[in-house]
């Protein structure tokens, strides 16, 4: 029986890269993308249309999904263009800690509660850098660099955090740094000159997908185990992001409750 996988962000770069490849090896591919247009142009598979910088459009896709097997955490929000200013989500969070962290974090809740996925895969990075969860806004002092690499420190310790609690439950949960600098449009989009090619990227994400069943807990920097920034492993840190995360699912930023 063919596996069942959700891909976010799957129109472009990576992502579309792992639809691509997965539909040739027969899985049932649903490709989620802000695009009704580049969705259509991927073959053979499931399109879903949501913003993931709404938290009830992300609310949306996770009812459209009866099914699942394995879940992609792939779609952020780049680094921006050099000297880029502060951008907010639709419910008033920073962008990229919304898109980047906060979004994967309700879509695999609401999945596990509904659809069931046996294994997780967050596409991480290892550009983190440590900052205070009560500044999760990052209202001050701005950079977009930084912005991406908070949400990406967010991510992993997230990941961390649902391993821990889903231990034994026969859900694998794991962080990936599928390739530095790799050759797409978010990187190039930032200045940056591309270092490795998407295809490397895949490569380590395919790995994640299709690794042991009970290897769980992990963050990799393409197929090997690497180390995340220290306040990923402090349950100090994790347990402060784990609260104000819950205030902002059920928030918005300076608007009260939803």
């Amino acid at each position: 029986m063919a596996k069942t996988v959700l891909i976010t962000g799957a129109t472009a770069g990576l992502g579309r890269a792992t639809a691509i490849e997965l539909h040739r090896r027969g899985w049932t591919v649903l490709a989620h993308g802000r695009s009704e247009a580049k969705l259509a142009g991927l073959p053979g598979v499931t399109p879903l249309l949501a913003d993931l910088a709404s938290l009830a459009e992300v609310r949306s896709l996770a009812e459209r999904v009866t099914h699942v097997d394995v879940l992609v955490n792939n779609a952020a929000v780049g680094f921006g263009p050099p000297g880029g200013a502060r951008e907010v989500s639709v419910d008033g969070h920073e962008l990229r800690m919304a898109v980047n962290y906060l979004a994967p974090v309700l879509l695999t809740r609401l999945l596990l509660r509904t659809a069931a996925p046996a294994r997780v895969v967050n596409v991480g990075s290892l550009g983190q850098v440590p900052f205070d969860p009560a500044d999760i806004e990052f209202t001050r002092g701005y950079d977009g660099v930084l912005a991406y690499r908070r949400s990406k420190l967010a991510l992993v310790a997230h990941t961390f955090d649902l391993a821990e609690e889903l231990r034994g439950r026969g859900v694998t949960v794991n962080c990936v740094h599928p390739a530095g600098f790799m050759d797409t449009a978010m990187v190039r989009e930032s200045g940056i000159t591309p270092m490795s090619t998407v295809d490397e990227g895949l490569a380590a994400v395919l790995a994640s997908i299709t690794g042991p069943a009970d290897d769980t807990g992990q963050f990799y920097a393409g197929t090997r185990r690497a180390t995340a920034l220290a306040p990923a492993y402090d349950p100090g840190f994790r347990r402060d992001l784990r609260e104000v995360t819950e205030r902002m699912l059920t928030t918005r930023a300076g608007r009260g409750t939803e």
